[in-house]
């Protein structure tokens, strides 16, 4: 390689760089903004008030749709599930809320939206949706409730006071957003880097001869790469992005990130202090199914779109 032409690849990997950097930053804040307003007025004590007494169809479908709203990190998904439980609330319903949790986080969904389109956020988040439901009610109807250990709850969040105002709502989604910022833009900032390299440096069609959508093998490597890796999805999505630029197929990514955000290193850990070893064990194999189906699904209508 000349001089010239690494000169010209940095620049190119540095202009990237700021793009993507930029855009998202503003879109991470905003959308953990908003995300902390809904968590002001929807708190944990009224999820679990919410999801108490629904019937398992219904309740499944709304636990998905409280974990895709909720939580951010295993940190704050365990404790929650672990009250749903404590409170009696159907096994079921908690597993939809356990699977939607991390692969339907708001930050996931919309950096995936920003960094790859519209059309393929919208398929991903209907198909994890829909996966989050009926994984539950599988979970439910194998009767995996006898693996729960008995565990204490602990460190709840208590509900928020009926009568705060809304500057003061406004104030602590604010303080949530930036306090959150700060704590992932080490990874935002990793991750955006190796993208822009990779985007820079690494030679078109680098990948496509070997990683591309027509090797049947790449989607489950893929998954299973992602299944014990704990790389923050944060931090994976632009280097995913930077690998589809140059021909890593859509359908790895995905089964990449889904693998990933599914059966982190710390949730995984967590989760063996409340349930017995096979309900792990197929947790795991469950969300690496998961990985590998979408891949494949991924690939096959990114062609059509």
């Amino acid at each position: 390689m000349s001089n010239t032409t690494f000169v010209e690849n940095l620049i190119s990997a540095g202009l990237v760089f700021i793009q993507i950097a930029a855009e998202l930053t503003i879109l991470f804040i905003g959308i953990t903004f908003i995300v902390g307003i809904i968590q002001e007025y929807l708190p944990a004590e009224r999820i679990k008030k919410s999801l108490e007494g629904r019937g398992k169809g219904v309740g499944s479908v709304l636990g998905a749709g409280f974990g895709a709203l909720t939580p951010f990190c295993s940190c704050s998904t365990i404790p929650l599930l672990l009250g749903m439980l404590e409170v009696g609330i159907p096994f079921g319903i908690c597993m939809s809320f356990l699977i939607a949790s991390p692969i339907l986080n708001p930050i996931i969904v919309s950096l995936f939206a920003v960094l790859l389109g519209w059309k393929i956020v919208v398929i991903y988040v209907i198909l994890t949706f829909i996966a989050a439901v009926v994984l539950g009610m599988i979970f439910d109807r194998l009767g995996f409730e006898d693996q729960i250990k008995s565990v204490a709850v602990i460190g709840g969040k208590e509900d928020l006071p009926v009568d705060m105002d809304v500057r003061s709502r406004i104030n602590r989604s604010a303080g949530f957003a930036w306090t959150l910022f700060k704590q992932m833009m080490p990874y935002l900032l990793i991750g955006t880097g190796i993208g822009a390299f990779i985007y820079g440096f690494v030679p078109e069609g680098f990948l496509a001869g070997f990683a591309g959508a027509d090797n049947p093998f790449v989607v489950p490597i893929a998954a299973a790469v992602g299944v014990p890796m704990y790389v923050r999805a944060e931090t994976l999505i632009p280097i995913g992005f930077a690998l589809i630029e140059k021909g890593l197929s859509t359908g790895a990514v995905m089964a990449l990130v889904i693998g990933g955000a599914g059966v982190s290193i710390p949730e995984m850990s967590l989760l063996s202090a409340m349930f017995k070893k096979k309900f792990l064990a197929a947790y795991i194999i469950t969300i690496f199914g998961f990985a590998i189906m979408a891949g494949y699904v991924f690939n096959l209508l990114v062609t059509t779109l």
